[in-house]
């Protein structure tokens, strides 16, 4: 998740700031997380705690998870309809095929043994709210390019994966993409530019400036591409550190714990 939260952090000040420049300045005053962030950290906290539960049970702990950190953090930046969802006593999906799911899904991609419940358990945190075909697509497409850049895949691998099994077009080149981008929040938009991102780059921090480097949407597909470099190439001490600073005590818990439990699912594949 750290990567994850890394790339929010640095995409932050450029979500409505767009730039396009590969250059920019990685990290300034107000670079600080978000609700791409916060989402993240609830998921993974619910699927550390639940993971191995029943549907009905993860589907509960996402709920309640979500809507407990956006209760804590009102003013993260959430979507409207998002927003709403988090205060309603019953909440139910409202079809969406945003990115919020897809950005906030990066927990799943460790968590599991099995390609097969990795992509299970996208589907599940995400149809809370994006039950749309799209929505559901672009989450378990995350999570499925983290889990096999964790488990060893190349880059040759991921891109063939990605498009075989979820359609998405990664044939572009950022520079290709940028002239005719822009803010655009959907699945089909951003999950394969974020995709993208990752695959062009060398190192992790080539990905998060190439995904904030697109413009549009900037901490999310940051927050996406950043998740997949951590898997790749792990993420350098330094920018730990930033995230860490950024968090209260529960939230480095919830980071601890789901460390320990990645090191058990690593453990059972041995």
């Amino acid at each position: 998740m750290l990567g994850a939260i890394f790339g929010d952090i640095v995409g932050s000040v450029y979500e409505f700031n767009n730039t396009n420049d590969f250059n920019f300045k990685l990290l300034t005053e107000e670079s600080k997380p978000t609700d791409d962030s916060y989402m993240t950290l609830a998921v993974g906290k619910a699927l550390t705690e639940h993971g191995t539960e029943s549907d009905d049970a993860i589907r509960a702990a996402v709920i309640e998870d979500m809507q407990a950190f956006g209760k804590k953090y009102p003013d993260a930046g959430y979507g409207d309809r998002f927003n709403l969802w988090l205060r309603e006593t019953e909440p139910k999906p409202y079809h969406s095929y945003g990115n919020g799911c897809a950005m906030r899904v990066s927990s799943a991609g460790w968590l599991y043994p099995t390609m097969e419940e990795t992509l299970h358990a996208a589907e599940l945190t995400a149809g809370v709210t994006h039950n749309h075909k799209e929505g559901l697509k672009g989450a378990k497409a995350v999570a499925a390019a983290v889990f096999l850049a964790r488990t060893g895949s190349d880059k040759d691998a991921i891109r063939r994966y990605i498009t075989e099994h979820f359609g998405y077009d990664l044939t572009r080149t950022l520079d290709e993409i940028r002239p005719n981008y822009g803010f655009i929040a959907t699945c089909q938009r951003s999950v394969p530019e974020a995709i993208t991102a990752f695959l062009e780059a060398n190192n992790y921090e080539e990905v998060v400036r190439g995904a904030v480097s697109l413009g549009g949407d900037s901490d999310t597909i940051a927050c996406m591409a950043g998740a997949i470099g951590e898997a790749f190439y792990g993420i350098p001490e330094e920018y730990k550190e930033v995230v860490l600073k950024h968090l209260d005590s529960d939230e480095k818990a919830i980071l601890t714990a789901f460390q320990a439990r990645v090191k058990e699912v690593q453990g059972a594949n041995e």
